[in-house]
């Protein structure tokens, strides 16, 4: 237990070692840089260790307040004598990685959503059922059919507009009752997008001025590892819920839809080369949308890989060299989603804004009886409407 003067003298110490250390291997420090890393983390890890030790210790009955009021025969006789807790427990900043990973995988369901994906398997489907096609009894045919019967099984696609409002905070409706959008996910995603792929534009200068390129850059991981955590703290409350198991099911449904659209007589049909050629030429036939096929894919690829990096313990490491290294698996994803999210209007780069704003509105919470869609409410009249309404579809989903 510690002392208030015990307290004052331990970090006392500290510093003196600090000043003490630094001025015996100033010389070494001008030739090696990472030295000062090293030093600082050592000495920082002692202190750890005596704070931690400190805390483990169990407290008097009266918490030490009887020494502090002068009360009975422990009271201080001066102010030294006085207990001083350490702190209290930091906030805990780890989370559950499946949790992220599940996060991820909506990402690039819900890109693949924008794409038009399942409206083209709707398509197909009506087309198949009409008999306007070519279609009969060939393996895309009857993997169709199986699709078709299986419609019931499966979330819908109500289920999936409201999993991107609640958790990614995408559309404009309010989701499920009782729920809340998370309006703030993609303002910190593209907040720590542009501050990885600034500390990376930073490496690069660093590489071309100094002899050593492989040197650590002078970008401030502490900003970086800030953005992502305030990611992850975003995302560690909204993805609790049915997301891993509804994720499963669609990437499913999604690795079924391809492989429909692979199939011979499915492409034969539209003279396509493959399962992407079938679904931009439905897209333009049938829908005579303009298409964002190629960065709305590569966004979901990028995005995916970026959510999942920020679910591991890297964004922890407080070691420049390891940091770095660590960062140097979503180097090229941050650059790519960040530039296919400019092609698309969809962020900008913030050369200059190194730290995020807080003055954002806290969300509505959706009231029970008010359950409303991403971009509209869902009322008496259209309670009883299919979930596969094409144009309802386009409209809510119409919202990043």
């Amino acid at each position: 237990m510690a002392t208030e003067r015990d307290y004052q003298s331990l970090y006392d110490r500290i510093a003196a070692l600090r000043e003490t250390v630094a001025g015996r291997v100033s010389s070494d420090l001008i030739q090696n840089p990472q030295l000062a890393d090293a030093l600082t983390k050592q000495i920082d890890d002692l202190l750890q260790s005596v704070v931690n030790a400190d805390s483990a210790a169990a407290p008097p009955p009266d918490k030490g307040l009887a020494q502090l009021a002068g009360v009975g025969p422990e009271a201080a006789t001066d102010f030294g004598q006085t207990r001083v807790p350490p702190g209290v427990v930091e906030y805990d900043e780890t989370i559950v990685s499946e949790r992220m990973l599940a996060v991820g995988d909506l990402y690039y369901i819900y890109q693949h959503e924008k794409i038009g994906v399942f409206r083209v398997m709707r398509k197909l489907q009506d087309l198949f059922r009409a008999g306007t096609v070519r279609l009969s009894a060939g393996p895309g045919a009857f993997a169709l059919y199986q699709f078709d019967r299986r419609e019931v099984l499966r979330y819908t696609t109500r289920d999936r507009i409201a999993a991107y409002r609640r958790i990614l905070g995408y559309g404009s409706g309010s989701g499920p009752a009782g729920s809340r959008p998370n309006t703030d996910f993609h303002n910190l995603f593209t907040h720590f997008i542009n501050q990885v792929t600034l500390y990376w534009r930073d490496k690069r200068i660093s590489d071309v001025i100094r002899e050593r390129a492989y040197d650590p850059s002078f970008g401030a991981i502490a900003i970086v590892r800030r953005a992502g955590l305030d990611l992850r703290n975003n995302l560690k409350w909204t993805s609790y819920g049915h997301l891993n198991v509804m994720r499963v099911e669609v990437m499913q449904l999604l690795d079924e839809a391809f492989r429909i659209l692979e199939a011979d007589d499915i492409k034969r049909l539209f003279g396509a080369d493959n399962a992407w050629d079938v679904v931009e030429e439905v897209l333009i036939r049938y829908f005579g949308e303009r298409l964002v096929t190629s960065p709305r894919q590569r966004m979901g690829v990028a995005g995916r890989e970026v959510l999942r990096w920020v679910g591991q313990p890297h964004i922890l490491q407080k070691t420049r060299p390891q940091f770095e290294a660590l960062l140097l698996e979503i180097a090229e994803y941050a650059e790519e989603w960040l530039t296919s999210a400019q092609a698309m209007g969809l962020a900008e780069r913030r050369p200059d804004a190194r730290v995020l704003p807080w003055d954002r509105t806290a969300p509505q919470v959706s009231r029970p009886g008010r359950q409303s869609s991403m971009n509209g409410q869902y009322g008496a009249s259209r309670a009883h409407r299919p979930a596969a309404d094409l144009a309802d579809l386009e409209s809510d989903l119409r919202g990043q």
